[in-house]
């Protein structure tokens, strides 16, 4: 695999319009990704969650329709940050299907 400095080098030595088509298709590669949200079958069994943590999206979406302000959810979980409450919202709202299964899911469970 290569490695992200290497990445760099060889970026640094594209012409502008080169480095302008990488970036595009990068962009396009990324379609679908959400900042600070991961989902990776080793964690909580896939489910979208905030990045460092195993904290899933649905829950803190769950939370927050229980009443649950920012600042309830900040102290309660220590290691989110504000900018995560921010993707959680962003994500949750683009992908509102798959966090209503996943809410459904766990309160069948």
């Amino acid at each position: 695999m290569i490695s992200l400095t290497e990445v760099q080098a060889a970026i640094a030595q594209l012409s502008p319009s080169e480095k302008a088509l990488v970036l595009q298709w990068v962009a396009k590669d990324l379609q679908g990704a959400s900042a600070g949200i991961e989902s990776r079958a080793d964690v909580n069994g896939g489910e979208a969650c905030i990045v460092r943590t195993r904290i899933p999206v649905w829950l803190l979406v769950q939370l927050r329709r229980a009443g649950a302000s920012e600042a309830d959810l900040l102290r309660d979980y220590p290691s989110l940050r504000a900018e995560d409450l921010t993707n959680t919202w962003a994500f949750a709202q683009a992908h509102a299907a798959q966090i209503e299964s996943d809410i459904a899911a766990n309160e069948a469970a």
